[in-house]
């Protein structure tokens, strides 16, 4: 195992008894949470449940908290290789679920299934320390999975199989609440496992380039003594070869005395000595065999040599040899060839011009070349190792043995402030004034006598003044005696990292688009508070806000403007109340406020306050809004003896006020209506009513002006309730939508109704078109349009005399589906019209994409109209427009003759309403239809009515 990897290993051996220590430390806070919950469990189901079994069940849990804080003890207490053995983990993971178990087992066993009032406190209270135990958890996802499946998992499966009616939804929201944890759990997990990853990575590369460091002294110690090397045989060959040119010219007659001992120094150097004739191209080559490869030592400069050099330094090379040739510039120059077997070598080449003819001309170069490959090498790994110097993000410094700074890199300079040329020479540890930061550095230099690393935290001041977090890993640096040569260091600036710590931190306790407290800490923030107001005597009143009609402003100015209403509503509550004890946003329009001991009095001068500054202008945009909203009050200890039901009683007397009209506020009191699980029963028999077929469809016939005819009616739903009578849509269709009952409600109207107008069309009196409201939900099913096809097949009824009415927000919705089920109707020859036209928040560019049919103008536009209103501009504005594009025009609600009569006169093709004719059963319809058909010149709106 190298250097590296045991360093690394003893890293990884580090973080797990880190991890493992954490895991314990917060075992302690998750048992003491869960006996607390258990005992306030306790007293919640003491009423409903046998006192024995209660008992036994805390003495369990007592046992478990018991035996955890002795295991975590002798945790403590063992030395740092006996906490690394395998039996920790495991005893740990057990008591984990056996945590889990125990609250998970109070669904089970404790909480009656039947009691309502049981159940909510105390599933609340399970939920609750729940949700904290398994975030205490979740930075280690196994030790937030054995705690939270037998805890959250196992009753909530056991409640979604029970039969009564409130325990499957129990079940449903733990399955969501524990999604939502489990994914919260995930994210937190890869959050810190990525931070070990990253610590990891960080030590591996400082190793790394401690190796490297290391290499490249041992790089430059041999480059050294090479270049030593080479300068004395350069020295040697200028020697020889000066003596040689003497001995030439002065004494031929020793010539070959003089070649043989200039080949022997040849020979005895690393270089190759060249002898180009540039009148025969013929090249003397010494060396040519170690240098390019090749056997023979004479070879031609053009054809042999010179295709060898690599091609992005040939013009180089021939450019070198044109300036010494023309100008006798020196010829000195590195560049590449290839060598026989293929590869690149780096060469050196030196050469010069000892004979010219008399125009000036060379005839002959000599010189000499060697190989330098090494030597670039070496140099590429100098380059580099300075260059990671340089780059890195950390800062990076080097000291002699005294600690003064040898050099520094880039980061060192951005992070502390000191430039280079400011702190070479200087002892680091003179930057720093602050005694306690000294007193560290006092502590790092004795263990690095004893030690050849130090690590750790060390609050630095920048050269500004700042002071900022580094983490400083300091290792020595020692010769082959074992002498200390340097000191390198390392360091991280921490700013960031614990900025954004307190980032994350914030976040998870405040809502980020209001800045406002979220349900999180509020939940938190309102449990100390009923405690410390129960204890000191106090009161406590929570307001419970809910905007009116926000989801109406969300759909039709789009989520940024919904957006922009709640932060300007979040910045007027608080400067409304800058000192609330809390203020916080619940949900999308939901916020809540609670003061300490405020009279009756007082609680409504400030209810009356908010309503007031709520309900001033709001500009957003091009749009100015008006925004009211509906309050529900309770107070403790008055309404309620935790803050689980302050909570719900204030919700309680909130939707209370917006059932009376909103934009009021309302004190909890026990005679409100309970909606809620009124809703839920309506919710379950309307399930019930479309298994059963108590929906019924009843019809309201249109007149055609023109014809004075009937052609077409409009399908409505009809509930026919076993105790309440005949409920109209209004009761319950808003329920279908939420609840997806919407989709086997609108199949059953639409088959209902085909199978009506195939009666008319095939038994009399007359072909009728009816008329079949849409729900968005329906046209998001991809096979709709196939549906709708099969429909008409089984019910015999051509395509044309079906009619879809759709509105504007359908036809605005970006979807594939909607738009192709559109395209296929279209195709099938299905009508398409759209209803409660001139209502909707939206553009007429869809009247121009999709293939409508006609518009229905909406009542709001009739109840009022007469010749000189806004209304009737309004009515003659849409039928013109309506005519030019070739659509139907239908006019609902029409109650008056002088409606009828403007519309007639206006050319609206279609009226309805309670002047034609109610919406009937089909029998009462059928009469209607044979009457006129007897009657055609009868009074249709005199009968009818």
């Amino acid at each position: 195992m190298s250097y590296t990897d045991r360093r690394l290993s003893a890293a990884n051996t580090q973080q797990r008894l880190q991890q493992l220590d954490l895991l314990f430390m917060h075992s302690r806070l998750s048992q003491w949470l869960i006996l607390l919950a258990s005992l306030v469990v306790a007293v919640l189901i003491w009423s409903y449940t046998s006192p024995r079994l209660i008992l036994g069940w805390l003495a369990a849990i007592c046992g478990l908290t018991l035996l955890r804080m002795c295991v975590a003890r002798l945790y403590n207490h063992s030395s740092a290789e006996q906490r690394l053995h395998r039996r920790w983990p495991i005893l740990f993971y057990i008591g984990n679920a056996l945590s889990g178990l125990s609250l998970g087992l109070t669904h089970i066993l404790l909480v009656p299934i039947d009691t309502f009032a049981a159940q909510a406190s105390t599933y609340a209270v399970i939920a609750g320390v729940m949700i904290c135990v398994s975030i205490i958890h979740a930075h280690r996802f196994s030790a937030f999975l054995s705690v939270a499946l037998p805890g959250w998992l196992l009753p909530s499966l056991f409640l979604l199989l029970q039969k009564d009616a409130s325990s499957p939804y129990w079940g449903l929201m733990g399955i969501t609440l524990f999604g939502c944890i489990l994914l919260a759990a995930a994210y937190l997990n890869h959050s810190a496992n990525r931070a070990l990853q990253s610590n990891l990575r960080n030590q591996a590369l400082l190793f790394r380039l401690d190796e490297a460091r290391q290499q490249a002294e041992a790089l430059n110690l041999q480059l050294t003594g090479e270049i030593q090397h080479r300068r004395q045989a350069e020295q040697e060959l200028r020697n020889s070869h000066d003596a040689l040119e003497h001995r030439v010219a002065q004494r031929t007659t020793e010539l070959q005395q003089t070649q043989a001992r200039l080949s022997m120094a040849l020979e005895a150097s690393a270089l190759g000595l060249w002898d180009w004739d540039l009148r025969t191209d013929i090249v003397y080559h010494s060396h040519l065999e170690e240098i390019f490869g090749l056997e023979q030592s004479q070879v031609t400069m053009l054809g042999d040599l010179r295709p060898r050099v690599h091609p992005d330094d040939l013009g180089r090379v021939c450019e070198a040899l044109i300036r010494h040739f023309k100008d006798g510039t020196p010829y000195c120059i590195e560049y590449r060839v290839r060598h026989q077997q293929g590869h690149w070598v780096w060469v050196e080449d030196n050469g010069r011009a000892v004979d010219r003819d008399i125009n000036g001309q060379a005839q002959r170069m000599i010189g000499t070349r060697r190989d330098i490959t090494a030597r670039r090498q070496r140099h590429d790994l100098d380059r580099l190792a300075a260059t990671v110097f340089e780059a890195t993000s950390d800062g990076i410094f080097i000291l002699d043995p005294t600690l003064r700074v040898l050099a520094v890199n880039q980061a060192f300079s951005v992070i502390t402030g000191y430039a280079a040329r400011d702190i070479l020479e200087q002892p680091l540890f003179s930057l720093s004034s602050d005694p306690e930061t000294l007193d560290t550095y006092a502590r790092m230099r004795a263990a690095l006598r004893t030690q050849d690393r130090w690590e750790g935290e060390v609050i630095e001041q920048r050269r500004s003044g700042e002071r900022y977090p580094q983490w400083l890993q300091l290792t020595v640096v020692r010769n082959e005696l074992n002498e200390i040569t340097h000191y390198v260091g390392f360091f991280a600036d921490q700013t960031i990292r614990r900025k954004t710590e307190e980032q994350l931190r914030y976040l998870s306790d405040h809502d980020p688009l209001t800045q406002l407290a979220n349900r999180s800490l509020f939940t938190h923030s309102l449990e100390e508070a009923t405690a410390a107001a129960r204890a000191q005597g106090q009161h406590l009143t929570l307001l419970h806000i809910d905007l009116d009609r926000f989801k109406y402003i969300n759909d039709t100015l789009g989520h940024i403007q919904a957006d922009a209403l709640l932060c300007e509503v979040a910045d007027r509550l608080r400067s409304l109340l800058p000192d609330a004890f809390i203020l916080a946003r619940l949900s999308a329009d939901e916020f809540v406020v609670v003061e300490q001991n405020l009279s009756q009095l007082q609680t409504r001068a400030l209810a009356e306050k908010l309503l007031q500054i709520l309900a001033e202008p709001i500009i957003l945009g091009d749009n100015e809004l008006i925004v009211s909203a509906s309050i529900g009050i309770s107070l403790f200890p008055d309404n309620a003896r935790n803050s689980l039901q302050l909570i719900n009683r204030a919700n309680q007397a909130m939707q209370h006020a917006k059932r009376m009209g909103g934009n009021c506020f309302k004190f909890y009191s026990t005679d409100l209506p309970g909606p809620k699980a009124d809703r839920l029963q309506l919710e379950n028999e309307l399930r019930k009513a479309i298994m059963e077929e108590q929906l019924q469809v009843h019809y309201q016939p249109k007149l055609h002006l023109a014809s004075n005819l009937i052609t077409s009616v409009e399908a409505l739903a009809r509930w026919k309730h076993p105790t309440r009578g005949i409920l109209p849509p209004a009761e319950f269709i808003h329920i279908a939508e939420e609840t997806g009952l919407v989709l086997p409600l609108g199949n059953l109207v639409l088959r209902q109704a085909c199978s009506q107008a195939s009666q008319w069309l095939h038994s009399g009196p007359t072909p009728i078109r009816v008329a079949v409201n849409m729900s968005v939900q329906q046209l998001r099913q991809p096979r709709f349009a196939a549906e709708v096809a099969e429909i008409l097949r089984e019910a015999d009824l051509p395509a044309h005399l079906l009619e879809l009415e759709l509105t504007e927000s359908m036809l605005l919705e970006q979807s594939s589906a909607v738009a192709d089920n559109l395209t296929a109707l279209e195709e099938q020859g299905v009508k398409l019209s759209v209803d409660d036209f001139g209502t909707g928040y939206s553009s007429l560019a869809y009247l121009k994409h999709f293939p409508i049919h006609s518009l229905k103008i909406d009542r709001a536009f009739i109840n009022e109209l007469d010749e000189h209103s806004r209304d009737s501009a309004i009515v003659r504005a849409i039928v013109a427009m309506a005519h030019s594009m070739n659509l139907q025009v239908v006019a609902e609600g029409v109650e008056q003759d002088s409606q009828l009569a403007f519309l007639r006169n206006q050319g609206c093709d279609e009226v309805q309403g309670y002047l034609i004719s109610k919406p009937v059963p089909a029998q009462v319809l059928t009469q209607l239809l044979q009457h006129r058909q007897a009657n055609s010149k009868a009074d249709l709106p005199a009968t009818a009515r």
